[in-house]
């Protein structure tokens, strides 16, 4: 008898590496993050599309807050286009993060999601900031 996890068969090894590779050209992890911030390497815009009020009460370091539902091209005038743009929200019951990425890419921009949002960056043990940045 097999259980729920191999009732259905795993993905032919080629299958599965495409897919994995091709996840992380949509998605980073707050580990990635917090390195590339750490170590002075931030080389991407870091968006919160949450709220401002959730923003001011905790936000990850060194990033800005523009709620999802205000993302346009008027509002990313001052954003490289080329450059890419990393969100964040709550966390994985949040789909924010999602909303704001599909804003971003039908204006052209390069996305990625950090999965886990504010939720997962605690998990790590990482810091918020409080107040505006």
């Amino acid at each position: 008898m097999s259980s729920a996890v191999t009732r259905t068969p795993a993905a032919a090894s080629s299958d599965a590496l495409a897919h994995f590779e091709a996840l992380l050209a949509f998605e980073t992890d707050c580990w990635d993050v917090h390195h590339a911030i750490s170590n002075n390497r931030k080389d991407f815009i870091l968006l919160d599309v949450r709220g401002e009020e959730a923003f001011q009460a905790g936000h990850l370091p060194e990033s800005q807050n523009l709620p999802h539902p205000r993302i346009n091209a008027e509002s990313l005038k001052n954003f490289p286009e080329e450059q890419l743009i990393v969100v964040y929200c709550a966390g994985p019951h949040c789909n924010a993060t999602e909303k704001a990425a599909i804003r971003l890419a039908k204006l052209g921009r390069p996305v990625k999601k950090m999965i886990g949002g504010v939720c997962g960056w605690l998990d790590e043990g990482f810091s918020l900031v409080e107040g505006v940045s």
